[in-house]
């Protein structure tokens, strides 16, 4: 069933927002992406959707201008740490969750390590081993952007998205054929923590191999998650140019490899 051919569309338009308006969402759009939630999961992670003020469950992100505010919801994104690959699936689920949310016309962020566990555990119900790698707030942004909006953006435009060319490997550009192309072209536009870019593409005629750029850990957010998110836009990449694969996940420095 998932992921939705809609997604890749959304990957253009999706924005980082941060400043809300005070406005609720309809009820029709709150049950969608409950039902959204309740349904596109896996064992090693789900996503919850908490109806309370966002704002609550914040710490100052980079002092003042990072804050979320007015938001009147949020969505929980949530590992199983039981399970070996769960930062990768935690990242892969909820990029899906932020482009369908994106998709009703609602505004995300992600926001990982940021948050206060206390209130987050008054709010949620965990299982055993369960552990909240990241939140997204959700609403409707404001038609302008705040001011710490557009030093957030200010910040992340200072790390311009690396070509292609600066992270692949392995089989040259002009070999590449073109569900490799699109395929790519989507992973490198997935949102990572200020725009970090943690990954490695080696390239073969049939499969791509997503690496690690290093194994350290940065800004208190895991890579792998970071990874995650690039694994979805780099299927539906290759899914928009009419091809279909499998991911396999060998750990250690090389995160997933897609195969056909």
């Amino acid at each position: 069933m998932y992921p939705k051919d809609q997604w890749y569309e959304a990957i253009t338009f999706r924005r980082s927002r941060r400043a809300f308006q005070n406005r609720e969402i309809p009820d029709p759009l709150i049950k969608n992406l409950q039902r959204f939630c309740q349904e596109f999961r896996f064992p090693e992670a789900r996503a919850a959707m908490v109806l309370k003020p966002a704002d609550e469950i914040f710490k100052g992100i980079l002092g003042s201008y990072g804050k979320i505010k007015g938001a009147p919801a949020y969505i929980a994104f949530i590992g199983n740490t039981g399970y070996p690959y769960f930062q990768e699936k935690v990242g892969y689920l909820g990029e899906g969750v932020i482009l369908e949310a994106t998709g009703l016309g609602l505004s995300t962020c992600w926001v990982g390590g940021f948050f206060k566990p206390d209130v987050l555990a008054e709010h949620l119900s965990l299982a055993c081993g369960e552990k909240v790698l990241a939140v997204t707030p959700v609403g409707y942004s404001r038609e302008d952007y705040s001011l710490g909006e557009k030093v957030m953006s200010g910040m992340v435009k200072g790390k311009k998205r690396k070509a292609l060319a600066e992270m692949t490997e392995g089989l040259a550009e002009v070999h590449w054929p073109r569900w490799i192309k699109t395929a790519l072209e989507a992973a490198r536009l997935a949102p990572s923590a200020v725009n970090r870019q943690p990954w490695r593409f080696k390239v073969e005629p049939e499969q791509i191999t997503l690496l690690l750029d290093s194994m350290e850990d940065t800004y208190q957010i895991s890579k792998r998650l970071d990874c995650g998110i690039a694994m979805l836009h780099l299927e539906l990449g290759a899914r928009a140019a009419g091809v279909s694969g499998n991911w396999e996940y060998p750990g250690e420095q090389a995160v997933g490899i897609f195969t056909l």
